[in-house]
């Protein structure tokens, strides 16, 4: 399929042929809600933990005696009946990754491209390059797009002057096409590929 390429001003300056393997597929929303749960998974801290009766500080004294006192045979004031005692089965400090397949991560980012186009949501620009290091520009050139929460996708590095220029802006974030990811393009209402990116894109599922 055919696109036009514009530049950050707008204006159309040639156009692109995307593959239907990427850009043109018809997006499930199970497999890119998998992706994305796998994604939010990995980066969980996962740093919660309750105290057990082993952690609780106190003495380990019985209470009292174990028969003849017509209660409950208490053995420690550190038991999970007594306020301030140890929670029995809390969280603990572990990891919340799980597996997920390359095939099934691959075809998430797929989706999560294709869902894009098929939105009107997805432009290709020819290049991220700007003059100078003024965010008043750039918020200027996002306004003539038309943009809200916007994502820019460069090739293997994006240019440090387009950084310095963006990352004071609300809603908008810069990464290298090595760096795409479903999460980062659907919380996103628009995102912007370079012509390097989607080359760099299409090697990444070869």
């Amino acid at each position: 399929m055919k696109v036009n390429i514009v530049n950050l001003k707008n204006q159309v300056v040639g156009d692109l042929d995307l593959s239907d393997d990427v850009f043109g597929l018809e997006p499930r929303a199970d497999i890119i809600s998998r992706v994305v749960r796998w994604q939010l998974a990995k980066v969980q801290a996962g740093l919660h933990q309750a105290k057990v009766r082993s952690d609780v500080s106190g003495s380990t004294k019985k209470i009292v005696k174990q028969k003849g006192s017509g209660g409950a045979r208490h053995g420690s004031k550190r038991g999970a009946q007594f306020r301030g005692g140890g929670i029995i089965f809390g969280p603990v400090v572990r990891s919340h990754a799980h597996d997920l397949p390359k095939k099934i991560r691959a075809l998430g980012l797929k989706m999560a491209l294709s869902s894009k186009h098929a939105a009107g949501k997805l432009c290709i620009v020819d290049s991220l390059d700007v003059q100078s290091v003024k965010t008043q520009e750039i918020k200027k050139s996002l306004k003539d797009l038309g943009t809200g929460s916007t994502l820019f996708i460069d090739a293997l590095s994006v240019p440090q002057s387009f950084c310095l220029a963006t990352r004071n802006l609300h809603n908008v974030d810069v990464l290298p096409a090595g760096g795409a990811n479903v999460y980062d393009i659907i919380r996103h209402d628009t995102v912007f590929i370079t012509s390097a990116g989607v080359e760099i894109l299409k090697e990444r599922f070869q």
